[in-house]
């Protein structure tokens, strides 16, 4: 089964279970029926949202700087410049 199969699959499954406890075809106390069902589309997409932003956040937070990184890629934009100039390129 391939990854979008299986989302896929997930997705209908949760979907089935909303969509039988929102119908009200399962039995379930009338309080959480009438007040967190209908809402719980919405609160889940706020949670992933705020999920992401948390993510998102601490990446930026944990960030580190490469100096070693920087100086390579600053060597293979020269040996690519040279090479550039060697076929009759013009680069700045």
């Amino acid at each position: 089964m391939t990854r979008a199969q299986q989302t896929l699959s997930i997705g209908l499954l949760v979907s089935s279970v909303y969509m039988v406890a929102f119908l009200g075809l399962a039995p379930l106390p009338a309080k959480i029926q009438n007040d967190i069902i209908p809402v719980l589309p919405i609160w889940l997409i706020v949670s992933f949202g705020a999920y992401l932003l948390f993510k998102l956040g601490y990446g930026v937070a944990t960030f580190n700087d490469v100096p070693e990184a920087h100086q390579e890629l600053m060597r293979e934009i020269q040996e690519a410049r040279v090479d550039l100039q060697k076929k009759g390129v013009e680069v700045d």
